[in-house]
């Protein structure tokens, strides 16, 4: 299995080189060659596998370079702290079952590619004798985790940045009270677009990447987004668990995401296009509803910083979504040349215009989308407790509100769980008036010191202090 550019640039490479590029150098996105395929016969043979044991199967699709013994080492060194049930499934009525994706360190989905990302990184460095500066962009939740799960590491070193004022206290205090050496935390005076572009320039200055041994581990990263294809394939096992035997090839589901770069819905499209029966991927947006907008009426308009909204579901407040890239060069035929056209357009207008190819997105991707708003969250926290008893997160909320206006009889709907909700409580104790008791751990990480570094939206401020900090 071998990468290539959603652009056209980069010659094809092995998934352990891809891992540590980041951007391809070109600055478009690594994509498989070929998408790999999993047919009725194999899916099935899965069935009876744990955890760790199918993301071995699924990632060794994608990670052909890495040894199979490796591969499954890696995976259960992962996902070990984690409850025995990795990812639990809990209805919660009308149709609707939670995929539960934050059992991690912290708290969030993202801990479910990213403790497997810790585990490679470090295994693939080791064997070619390198050290890897990570530089990312976090909205929220991915700075945690990828700092949760790099901390510590000897031949790796992560600068993250992060909008100043734009994350909860509680994702606040998760980054900035680690004080391991190879952490750095950057809070950028602007939004998450902002922190983003910043990332994009360092990575797309070819010359100070290699001398700085740059590279990402937000979802522009290939092993986030194969690492996440691997819970769609647990999710639909799990459920069809339920289903008689007979009638369980080519049973189809829907998946509700709660989406703001388009990473997580991304390895969705990924486990579909795998082979996996998935009738719809819905993509719920919040108020920053670019996406939605895209889906709706194929025309991308990303917002400026100003226009970009503060939300009460921050890790989605996001205006340009870097995954988008990747559906769009199969959305052109994986003609890197139309891909290429696109963001010119976007440069050169401000937005660009797929509305032609708009039908194809439901036809053929299976691709819709809808928005929720702050007053949609309370209301959907509140029906849910109310109901159930469930508490739920407001990213989750979103996915729930919107996974409503989608369920269709006797196609089952799971909504991907973004977070816990203790990581958002005053969203949650708006909604429903229940404070939420933190565990000691928690208390004593809220209390920490906090290791930040403040900085204006000035890439060479940014370069100046990577390359001072940087491993060697």
């Amino acid at each position: 299995m071998l990468y290539i550019s959603t652009r056209g640039g980069m010659q094809p490479q092995p998934f352990s080189e891809t891992l540590l590029e980041g951007l391809a150098p070109d600055g478009g996105l690594a994509v498989p060659e070929r998408m790999p395929q999993v047919d009725a016969e194999t899916l099935a043979s899965w069935r009876g596998l744990t955890y760790p044991e199918l993301a071995t199967e699924v990632l060794g699709l994608f990670a052909t370079d890495i040894p199979r013994e490796d591969l499954a080492r890696m995976t259960a060194a992962a996902y070990a702290d984690f409850p025995d049930e990795v990812v639990p499934l809990r209805s919660i009525g009308g149709g609707i079952t939670l995929v539960g994706l934050s059992e991690g360190p912290t708290l969030a989905f993202k801990d479910m590619a990213m403790q497997f990302l810790g585990q490679v990184l470090e295994y693939v460095l080791e064997k070619q004798d390198r050290v890897l500066n990570i530089v990312g962009a976090t909205s929220g939740d991915t700075g945690s985790a990828a700092e949760h799960a790099l901390r510590g590491k000897e031949r790796v070193s992560v600068f993250m940045l992060s909008p100043q004022g734009r994350m909860s206290p509680f994702q606040r205090a998760q980054m900035y009270s680690l004080d391991d050496t190879n952490v750095h935390n950057i809070a950028v005076a602007g939004v998450f677009d902002d922190c983003q572009n910043l990332v994009k320039q360092l990575a797309g200055d070819i010359d100070f990447k290699r001398a700085q041994n740059l590279g990402a581990v937000n979802s522009i990263n290939l092993g986030r987004i194969a690492a996440q294809v691997v819970y769609y394939f647990w999710a639909w096992l799990r459920v069809t668990d339920g289903v008689e035997p007979e009638f369980r090839n080519g049973f189809e589901v829907s998946f509700t995401v709660p989406s703001g770069n388009f990473g997580n819905i991304l390895s969705g499209f990924f486990a579909k296009s795998m082979g996996l029966p998935v009738r719809r991927l819905v993509l719920a947006a919040n108020e920053n509803n670019v996406l939605d907008e895209f889906f709706r009426t194929g025309v991308y308009r990303p917002r400026s910083a100003a226009d970009t909204h503060a939300t009460s579901s921050p890790s989605m407040d996001i205006s340009k979504a870097s995954n988008l890239e990747r559906f769009m060069f199969d959305l052109v035929g994986r003609d890197a040349s139309g891909v290429v056209e696109a963001w010119q357009a976007l440069d050169r207008e401000g937005f660009f215009d797929f509305s032609a190819e708009q039908p194809r997105f439901e036809s053929e991707f299976g691709i819709v989308s809808g928005t929720s708003t702050h007053a949609d969250r309370l209301a959907t926290i509140r029906a849910v407790y109310d109901e159930c008893g469930e508490v739920i997160d407001p990213h989750t909320a979103d996915g729930v509100k919107v996974a409503r206006e989608h369920v269709e009889q006797d196609v089952p709907m799971l909504v991907l769980e973004t977070a816990k909700p203790e990581k958002f409580a005053e969203t949650i104790t708006e909604a429903i008036g229940m404070t939420l008791d933190l565990s000691p751990e928690l208390q004593q990480m809220m209390a920490a010191p906090q290791h930040v570094t403040e900085m204006a939206d000035d890439e060479q401020a940014l370069r100046a202090f990577v390359a001072e900090h940087a491993l060697r």
